[in-house]
């Protein structure tokens, strides 16, 4: 069957009518290409030297896995991977990027740890009181950014040429602990603009780890939410600014039954599993909906 032309060609045109006439066209149709649906979650659309993409239409549909102990399972039947950037190798994150995985590097921003390969690079004056549960690691005096930026930056560089496209900022509430500096609120909220604002000057897509308490000031300035434990918290409802805006939220819970928690996190528009504390490669993940 023939088809006919959207618009009479003009074959008796000079061919440098018909060159003008394509690069005049070629906006259009790579957005068409963009925008057209996903043949399915595991589409990777994240080329090399870009931040990873949310598409809206999937913000409530991704499943992810979060590991940070355990050799890495590149075969976890997951869309998202949240993994430690030192851990992690080169070659673990090409076998993920090649299976259409989405990859998320968790980054310590607020804290260091003595066994960093850069715990070095803090000077004394922005190492604060010891974070607890962890004897190792110290917060940092957020307030000092010209100080902290140059390590944080090559953290996420880091992420960056190991094939991430997207950082989660950890530690990132040290405002609501005793960090052995008197930060304020508005201390946080502006340290965490600023790295958000510095991962995507690196071509990374940022997201925030828990700081339940400034979600609603700091969803427009992140992509996506990583929430621990807001069902036993009574803090979910929190997290919805997320959701809202057709943003990603991956939550995790360390206890409760799935079947009970899923119902309400699945309904909020949560991406929910259940994990040990350890972090390893097991998880139960809620259905989706």
């Amino acid at each position: 069957m023939r088809i006919r032309p959207a618009w009479p060609v003009p074959w008796t045109r000079p061919a440098r009518v018909l060159r003008r006439r394509l690069r005049r066209a070629l906006p259009a149709i790579v957005a068409l290409v963009l925008l057209a649906p996903l043949s399915g979650c595991r589409t990777d659309l994240t080329p090399p030297g870009s931040p990873t993409p949310w598409p809206a239409e999937y913000a409530r549909r991704w499943q992810w896995q979060w590991q940070l102990s355990g050799p890495v399972d590149v075969t976890v039947d997951a869309d998202v991977f949240l993994l430690d950037p030192v851990r992690t190798t080169s070659t673990e994150t090409a076998a993920l990027r090649a299976r259409g995985r989405r990859l998320v590097c968790q980054v310590q921003v607020g804290s260091y740890a003595t066994t960093d390969p850069d715990a070095s690079r803090f000077p004394a004056a922005v190492r604060g009181a010891v974070v607890p549960g962890r004897p190792g690691s110290r917060w940092l005096d957020v307030r000092q950014w010209d100080t902290l930026k140059p390590v944080l930056a090559d953290r996420f560089r880091l992420c960056r040429g190991k094939g991430f496209g997207a950082v989660a900022l950890t530690d990132a509430d040290g405002y609501l602990h005793r960090s052995g500096f008197p930060l304020t609120f508005d201390d946080q909220l502006l340290f965490n603009r600023q790295l958000a604002a510095l991962a995507r000057s690196l071509d990374l897509s940022p997201g925030l780890v828990n700081d339940v308490p400034q979600v609603a000031a700091l969803a427009p300035d992140f992509d996506f939410a990583v929430n621990e434990e807001c069902i036993r918290r009574r803090e979910c409802a929190k997290l919805l600014p997320f959701t809202d805006d057709d943003k990603p939220v991956f939550h995790v819970e360390y206890t409760g039954d799935p079947t009970e928690f899923c119902v309400t996190t699945v309904g909020y528009g949560f991406s929910s599993i259940r994990k040990d504390r350890d972090l390893d490669a097991w998880r139960e993940p809620c259905p989706l909906p």
